[in-house]
């Protein structure tokens, strides 16, 4: 059974998160050749200020 772990900068909504759990679910079944409904996804919101890139928070990104 598939497990993925999906990290987003916090702020999409539910219906993306739908989405791509949709097109993600889609192309792991094909690939790993499973059912879909073996494929379980988790979304982990990450807040801005809980992010960095360049030693530079996100929060403090312009």
């Amino acid at each position: 059974m598939p497990f993925i772990q999906i990290h987003l900068a916090e702020g999409r909504t539910v219906e993306q998160k739908r989405e791509i759990a949709s097109a993600v679910t889609a192309d792991v079944a094909r690939i790993a050749r499973v059912s879909p409904d073996r494929v379980k996804i988790y979304f982990f919101d990450i807040k801005k200020e809980d992010m960095a890139s360049g030693g530079v928070l996100r929060a403090d990104e312009g």
